[in-house]
């Protein structure tokens, strides 16, 4: 796992990601700035092509790329990209990418051997506490803490509506509603 500063050293010195990357599982965590950084281009170019960056930057390097931002991209050594919906503005907050950080690299080391899996699971769950926070206060509030307390409801959370439709992005308005009924009468 490689995020904030880290990422800065390894855009100074780009030799030292190829070594670190040799022979081993690496993910990067990069928000746009730090990965104009890593590419050698501005925002802007990273902003514009947020698909193009990460999946050539992946596949040129061997690492699994986690470009954050709104629908964060999961970009895999094998060219594969996964497309996050859950989440929201409010996670855009310091410490929010540690408490990233560290749920992939939990789950990373529960589970060596499915690290694309592992890396997109950690990301929704990260996404879908922080919603699960939101519904209850507001984005502009949202600290880390907060979607913290919400990752055991997360991992837990049941994601198939009562029509039998599998819902992949974010929290559904009826389930959530119905689940705060459940909580406040339990």
């Amino acid at each position: 796992m490689i995020d904030a500063d880290a990422l800065n050293i390894l855009a100074a010195k780009p030799v030292l990601l190829t070594k670190l990357a040799k022979g081993r599982t690496l993910v990067l965590t990069p928000h746009p700035g730090e990965m104009a950084r890593l590419a050698g281009v501005t925002v802007a170019e990273v902003q514009a092509d947020r698909l193009g960056v990460a999946h050539s930057f992946a596949q040129r390097t061997g690492v699994t790329l986690v470009l954050k931002g709104a629908r964060t991209l999961i970009a895999h050594p094998d060219g594969r990209v996964a497309v996050n919906t859950s989440g929201n503005p409010g996670m855009a907050k310091g410490g929010s990418g540690d408490l990233l950080t560290g749920l992939i690299a939990g789950l990373l080391a529960q589970y060596p051997a499915e690290v694309a899996r592992a890396v997109e699971a950690a990301v929704y769950l990260h996404g879908l506490a922080a919603d699960m926070t939101v519904r209850a206060a507001n984005e502009h509030t949202l600290l880390a803490t907060d979607s913290l307390a919400q990752l055991a409801r997360a991992f837990r959370f049941q994601t198939r509506g009562p029509n039998g439709y599998l819902w992949i992005q974010g929290l559904p308005a009826e389930l959530s509603q119905a689940a705060a009924f459940q909580e406040e009468f339990q």
